[in-house]
């Protein structure tokens, strides 16, 4: 069995995160969320992936190489163009269109393939999902999941016959249109056939085009519901939901880098905590090279990256905050994100560094961050 993971796309919902990093690279305990893929891939076996990039391709790139690290091959297809002044200019073709492009030029779809979007962490049992599709008799398979009636917008929609065979497939319905509550995970699982049902040069969608196409033709397409873990990292508020639950030891095989110095508490090397008047209740996770001052306060599930600095008087209360981000003394952190020049809450209220009235990011609720501006300066010390 092959692999391919899908991974040309902007991440829109997630911004600010991806406006410096694509979408799969987005960490989760300090590794991209792709890096689970592709080792879970590796532990079922597969060796051979395939990775269309479009959106910051070079960072993925960079970071996988071809795949030695892993004990796999990586392989890559970058969708976008060359001007004509020799800039690189990325441009989707959608996600069939990317494996159709792939297989015009190498032939890689020549085997079983699993599909996987590069944004999820999940623990599928592969062989058992293989398995279940070849016994089918399945061109295709998608795994699903059943979910709340008020999510189904925000996913593909399964609508199946008794035996499992999908008659219908919804992509993104409202609630009051959709059929069914069992939404595509984005897992699937391809015979060589259905890349031959891709039209050539142009964009075309799994979702919303090519699954329609298979259902009205009647083909052996079926639908598998199983038991795993499948976290989707759709918003902003799903990071951070996400880095809750698994600073809470709420998803099994995600351990908490670093060593545990007391309960709830984990660093990396050469952490600098400062113990007098300062308060850190765990779950928390402080980065190498970070400083806590004496008389701040940490409150768990809280992620600080490395290179971070919490001034004294400070307070970060399950917040989530990016390598190099100081925070300044008497500031509050409450259920926030801190990426770079940008802040996000809970909700998805995002503020860029301009916003603020200070130097201190002042608003008119609280007092919340430094300028990118200290952060570089406390970076270079």
């Amino acid at each position: 069995m092959k692999a391919m993971i899908l991974a040309a796309g902007k991440g829109t919902r997630v911004r600010p995160l991806t406006y410096d990093l694509p979408k799969p690279m987005i960490p989760i305990l300090g590794k991209p969320v792709m890096a689970y893929l592709v080792e879970h891939l590796a532990k079922y076996g597969v060796t051979e992936i395939m990775v269309n990039v479009s959106y910051l391709h070079e960072k993925i790139e960079e970071y996988f190489g071809e795949g030695h690290q892993f004990g796999v091959q990586i392989g890559y297809s970058f969708e976008g163009y060359t001007n004509d002044e020799g800039e690189v200019v990325p441009q989707p073709i959608g996600s069939a269109g990317g494996m159709k492009k792939i297989q015009e030029f190498g032939g890689f779809f020549d085997d079983t393939t699993i599909v996987l979007c590069g944004d999820a962490l999940i623990d599928l049992d592969l062989k058992s999902a293989l398995f279940e599709h070849r016994r089918k008799g399945a061109l295709a398979s998608v795994i699903t999941k059943e979910v709340p009636w008020d999510k189904v917008s925000s996913y593909g929609v399964v609508v199946t016959d008794k035996d499992g065979r999908i008659t219908e497939f919804q992509e993104k319905p409202s609630e009051a249109e959709a059929k069914s509550n069992f939404i595509s995970t984005g897992i699937y699982i391809f015979e060589p056939r259905v890349i031959d049902m891709i039209p050539t040069g142009v964009p075309f969608d799994i979702g919303s085009e090519l699954f329609p196409l298979l259902a009205k033709e009647g083909l052996p397409f079926y639908a598998q519901t199983r038991g795993f873990n499948w976290i989707d990292i759709g918003s902003v508020s799903d990071y951070w939901q996400t880095l809750q639950n698994v600073l809470l030891g709420e998803v099994a095989h995600m351990d908490v880098p670093g060593i545990q110095v007391e309960d709830g508490l984990w660093v990396g090397l050469n952490t600098r905590i400062e113990w007098e008047g300062t308060t850190i209740e765990g779950p928390v996770y402080i980065g190498s090279g970070a400083c806590v001052e004496a008389g701040a306060t940490i409150i768990g599930p809280s992620w600080i990256g490395h290179g971070s600095h919490i001034c004294a008087g400070a307070k970060v209360v399950r917040s989530v905050l990016f390598e190099y981000t100081r925070v300044l003394r008497d500031v509050t952190l409450d259920e926030m994100i801190v990426f770079k020049d940008y802040s996000v809450d809970r909700a998805g209220e995002m503020k860029h560094v301009s916003e603020y009235a200070s130097d201190e990011w002042v608003n008119a609720r609280d007092r919340r961050f430094t300028r990118r501006t200290d952060v570089a300066m406390e970076a270079a010390k």
